[in-house]
């Protein structure tokens, strides 16, 4: 009985059936072409029709030598072979069952000539040689060697065999198949794959050398027949390693040899993979090796950084995407795009995290890009970055070679992408949030990566006439996105109108244009925007970590007598100091990245695209070529409002950026679309909801003033002083956001109004000498009355506000200041209490000043423009008391108080400051109803401080006021004399006035009653206006009241009337009385 099979042995006679059912069809004896046996794959060249017997002849078989019969044509001859193997021994020939070896072939004339006339080797012999250099084999034990001193392996069963059976000791291809498997069973070293692989490079050079002559045909069939059986045991060699003695490794056996050069004798060469790949239809085994090759490969580099040899596994995977047929098997991987996958795990477990994770923003590299970065100079840390910056952006361009082949080889390798590209930015929604935990999502490298592969992928699209913008579907969000913009606040919807809006799906498939539009969108949100963030927050660490490590190190002293705890101690601030400079070198490293100009100007080129599409959208017109026209018309589509809000925060993030950083890379015609978006919804802002939203528009054009070499106002300035939309539309649409965001909703608005309204103002200097901006806001001034009493009221609030809270903190400063010149007269507690106090007062002076200039300066700009905006009933009053007790402050008896050490620390300049003041009168000194409204003032008018004003110009100040300037300043103060004068007699010509006549706010005469509809009060019109600007309620009941709801009391207007006439007549009459004078 024969002994049963081992494990190793049905495998090896499994692989061999595979191998046998892969022989290639024999040569047809005529020459005309090749004929198809039974187990071969069908040509896709019709053979011609042989006879009976030569179909028989050509038939591929197995000779196995035994005492069994040969199993019949039909059945395949190796389900015969375990049967065979029990019965007796057996050697395993693969070979055309016509003919014994190929060199018994009839050779075309052509060769037989060719050959006798110039003495050549015969086939049989060439083939010989040629079998023996490729697989550097030797039939003779004596020989090792071969000419150049290759090594020889000796096949010792091959010559047994052919001595058996009497033949030439020669190699032949039918018998090639047992002597591979003989010499790459006996290997030691190089592995069996290692050797085959040589081997395969040496078949594919002799294949190439004769292939396209006829002449060489024959020599062919012997290279072809040698290719595929190289090939075959190739991939036995990979699959199934134990086939040649060899335990299975825990990687794939192809990984090592991906990371080699393809031209190498151990690489992976493109015709390797050729053939693999066209072999995947009928061996089910090549897929699933090269795949898992891949995986192991991405498995391999998870481990790395850039500090390690990453660039081969990068160049081996995109060797690998060159062949689509791979491509769509990689793409099928569980791997590729796992949706269970966390954001944190997305860079290791993922097919491809481990390639878009590889960034100088790794784990120490930053460190050894910028050690010690305390020690370095600026010229260091430019040149580490511009080295930084170049390893990145070529590791990039692998990424973006390799992306473009996966999308392009087919639909489904597409979608896959697709799909792991949103699986990224899904996963990644918390780098938006407050505090991030940087374990729950991906790196700031590994997203930038994906954000600029994406940048990249949109470049196609993006031209310069905007050709495609119309391909960006609008719908895409409602049919079936792969985007997840659920939790995401929107433009102007609450979260339920959101919800009922996405409710309604639209049908379709969406196009990849919109696909990598509104993927590129989301990862610049969560990927180089959410990197900005990190940025700014680290810098603000850094700042309170600087800060807390001086207060610590004061602290030293206390253990200066105990060593053991001052080395604690030292040893806890030298950790302290560590984190610092680990957050100070990725600072370092992280602006490197984003401080690429390539990188940024194709971030802006694909935000051009996205405000081109916003503006589109918002305004229903085919924009950029056909102009916007504001304010917008309302229509009825929500698309718009329905949007994430970081669609508009995106292009605000991005261009405010490089406003601050590199404002050079923005084109003119970036900076044209970016500013007519700015005042599209500065001027509809009921478009945007998020107020801070808003005042990023401000804030990017206020950046775009800023002097920049060669552009002495900016980026922007000079278009925002010549474009018409600009002109017609710019300071409304400013003036507007300056009323709205008296009211943010946030628990800092009060703060945040000051800083928005500073950046207003800068714009509004750098437009203002252009006199049409002037002649606009004066034509509106008188046709939106309403509009610009709010504004002067709320301009006139801020003036108020900033000026008392300045020199209050300079009387402090001053105070303060002369009761800490003798400290020690103060108790301890007292004076540490004073020092504190002076700080604070010191601290709010710098920040109030500046904000003060500037404000007093918008005053002065503005009632020069637009007088009767500031005299109106409602303002004049308030405007006229904030000047005279501002005067009063700067030149009253009080102003000595204002006297401090280093006043130009705190950008403090008393004189300036008062010669805007003076500006601010003399702009209004042609308006009677202001030199009353002084006059008026009980609190603060004083003739002594325009007289004392007067005196300061002329004698201390001569630079800031002309005498033409004096001289209309004295007039003024006469002026004001003569109306309080008259107002004086006037009151004292009225006498006693009844209560019910006067006004319960002001306790004046009132002009013009009316009545508040819910409390019932009465007060005069102007009074209740002025209440209404600041507050929006019934002083009495804090009822909601509008100016429109008040009633106006004619019947009390009419009894007042007749009071004052009647007073009028008894003075007159009294005059006539006394008048005694002649004739």
């Amino acid at each position: 009985m024969s002994e049963p099979l081992s494990d190793a042995d049905k495998i090896r006679n499994k692989r061999l059936a595979k191998l046998g059912s892969q022989a290639p069809p024999n040569l047809d004896p005529t020459g005309d072409g090749i004929k198809d046996g039974p187990n071969t794959i069908q040509s896709s060249q019709k053979p011609t029709s042989p006879t009976q017997e030569q179909k028989e002849q050509i038939k591929p078989k197995i000779n196995i030598s035994s005492s069994s019969a040969s199993p019949t044509p039909t059945d395949n001859p190796f389900a015969q072979l375990v049967k065979e193997r029990n019965e007796g021994p057996t050697q395993i020939s693969i070979k055309p069952a016509a003919e014994t070896d190929m060199s018994s072939r009839k050779m075309p004339v052509s060769d037989q000539v060719r050959q006798s006339s110039r003495g050549r080797e015969t086939l049989p012999e060439w083939e010989d040689k040629v079998l023996r250099g490729i697989f550097r084999l030797s039939l003779d034990s004596s020989v090792r060697f071969d000419g150049h001193g290759h090594p020889l392996s000796f096949v010792k069963s091959v010559r047994k065999e052919l001595e058996d059976q009497r033949q030439p000791i020669r190699l032949k291809s039918a018998m090639l198949d047992q002597a591979i498997l003989e010499v790459a069973s006996n290997l030691s070293t190089p592995t069996p794959l290692d050797y085959l692989l040589a081997c395969w490079k040496r078949v594919i050079g002799q294949f190439k050398h004769h292939k396209g002559s006829r002449a060489e045909e024959n020599k062919l069939e012997v290279l072809k027949e040698a290719r595929r059986l190289c090939m075959s045991y190739c991939i036995f060699a990979i699959t199934m390693p134990e086939m040649f003695g060899r335990d299975a490794p825990e990687t794939s056996p192809l990984l090592p040899h991906l990371l080699v050069d393809p031209e190498d004798d151990r690489g992976i060469c493109h015709d390797f993979l050729t053939e693999a790949v066209s072999r995947f239809a009928e061996d089910d085994t090549i897929e699933p090796a090269l795949v898992g090759a891949v995986e192991d490969l991405s498995r391999q580099l998870a481990r790395m950084t850039m500090n390690d040899d990453y660039k081969s596994y990068v160049l081996a995977l995109r060797h690998l995407v060159r062949y689509p047929p791979l491509v769509r098997a990689i793409a099928r991987s569980p791997l590729f795009a796992p949706s269970s996958t966390s954001a944190s795990d997305l860079e290791a477990t993922t097919l491809l995290g481990p390639f878009f994770a590889i960034s100088p923003l790794q784990a120490d590299i930053t460190s050894q890009y910028f050690s010690s970065p305390k020690t370095r100079d600026r010229a260091f840390i430019n040149n580490s970055q511009r080295s930084l910056r170049m390893s990145l952006t070529t590791h990039q361009q692998d990424l973006l070679d390799i992306v473009n082949h996966i999308i392009k080889s087919d639909k489904g390798a597409r979608e896959s992408m697709l799909d792991w590209f949103a699986l990224c930015v899904n996963k990644n929604h918390k780098r938006r949030a407050l505090q991030v935990d940087k374990k729950l999502v991906s790196s700031d490298g590994f997203m930038i990566n994906v954000t600029v592969c994406l940048d990249q992928l949109c470049e196609p699209f993006m031209d310069a006439q905007f050709s495609k913008i119309d391909r960006i579907d609008f719908e895409y969000l409602r049919r079936q996105p792969r985007v997840d913009i659920k939790e995401e606040t929107k433009l102007n919807m609450d979260q339920s109108s959101a919800d009922k809006f996405y409710e309604k799906t639209v049908e379709g498939t969406n196009n990849f244009i919109s696909e990598v539009f509104f993927l590129t969108l989301a990862a610049h949100h969560y990927g180089t925007e959410s990197t900005n963030q990190t940025l700014s927050q680290l810098e603000k660490d850094l700042k309170r970590m600087e800060k807390h490590i001086e207060e610590i190190e004061l602290d030293r002293h206390k253990w200066i007598n105990s060593p053991a705890q001052l080395r604690m101690f030292d040893n806890a601030v030298k950790k302290y100091k560590d984190q610092i400079d680990k957050g100070l070198s990725y600072k370092y490293a992280v602006q490197g990245v984003l401080l690429d100009e390539i990188m940024q100007a194709r971030s802006l080129q694909f935000m051009r695209y996205v405000i081109v599409w916003l503006l589109r959208l918002a305004s229903a017109a085919n924009f950029p070529h056909q102009p916007i026209k504001l304010p917008l018309e309302p229509h009825p589509t929500s698309v718009f409002e329905a949007l994430p809000e970081y669609f508009l925060e995106d292009v605000v993030g991005a261009y405010r950026f490089v406003m601050r950083n590199m404002p050079w890379t923005i084109s003119s015609t970036q900076s044209d679309e970016l500013i007519i978006l700015c005042i599209t919804f500065l001027r509809n802002s009921e478009k945007i909801k998020n107020p801070y939203l808003k005042s990023g528009l401000v804030t990017i054009m206020f950046a775009g003033t800023w002097p920049a070499p060669n552009r002495p106002k900016g980026v922007l300035g000079d278009l925002l002083m010549g474009m018409p939309i600009a002109t017609e539309h710019l300071l409304h649409a400013l003036m507007k956001f300056y009323i709205e965001v008296e009211n943010t909703g946030a628990h800092t608005q009060f703060y945040d109004k000051f800083n928005i309204r500073y950046e207003i103002f800068q714009i509004i200097k750098c437009v203002w000498d252009n006199r049409v901006y002037r002649e606009h806001l004066d034509e509106e001034s008188k046709v939106n009355v309403d509009f610009f009493v709010r504004f002067v009221n709320l301009l006139l609030n801020d003036v108020t506000f900033v000026l008392d809270e300045s020199l209050t903190a300079f009387q402090q400063i001053h105070n303060l200041s002369e009761e800490l010149r003798n400290p020690q007269h103060l108790e301890q507690a007292i004076r540490q209490e004073k020092e504190e106090a002076l700080s604070a007062a010191k601290s709010k002076a710098k920040s109030y000043m500046q904000l003060t200039n500037e404000t007093v300066a918008m005053l002065k700009l503005f009632t020069e423009a637009l007088a009767d905006a500031f005299t109106m009933p409602e303002i004049v009053q308030r405007l006229a008391d904030m000047l005279d007790y501002n005067l009063d402050v700067l030149v009253g008896p009080k102003s000595i108080e204002l006297k401090v050490e280093n006043a130009r620390e705190y950008d403090f300049q008393p004189k300036a400051l008062l010669a805007d003041i003076i500006d601010v009168y003399l702009n209004l000194k042609n308006k009677e109803s202001f030199i009353f409204a002084v006059a008026r003032d009980g609190r603060s008018y004083k003739p002594a401080n325009f007289e004392k004003a007067t005196s300061i110009l002329r004698f201390k100040a001569q630079e800031l006021k002309s005498p033409e300037e004096l001289r209309a300043w004295t007039a003024l103060g006469e002026m004001f004399k003569k109306a309080k004068e008259a107002d004086d007699q006037a009151e004292d010509d009225l006498g006693e006035i009844p209560d019910e006549f006067l006004d319960p706010v002001m306790a004046t005469l009132m002009t013009d009653p009316v009545m508040l509809p819910t409390s019932k009060s009465i007060v005069d019109r102007s009074t209740i206006r002025s209440h209404l600007l600041s507050d929006p309620t019934d002083p009495f009941n804090r009822a909601p009241l509008k100016i429109d709801d008040v009633i106006a009391a004619t019947e009390l207007k009419a009894q007042i009337e007749a009071f004052k006439a009647e007073k009028r007549g008894a003075k007159l009459a009294e005059v006539n009385i006394m008048d005694t004078s002649p004739g």
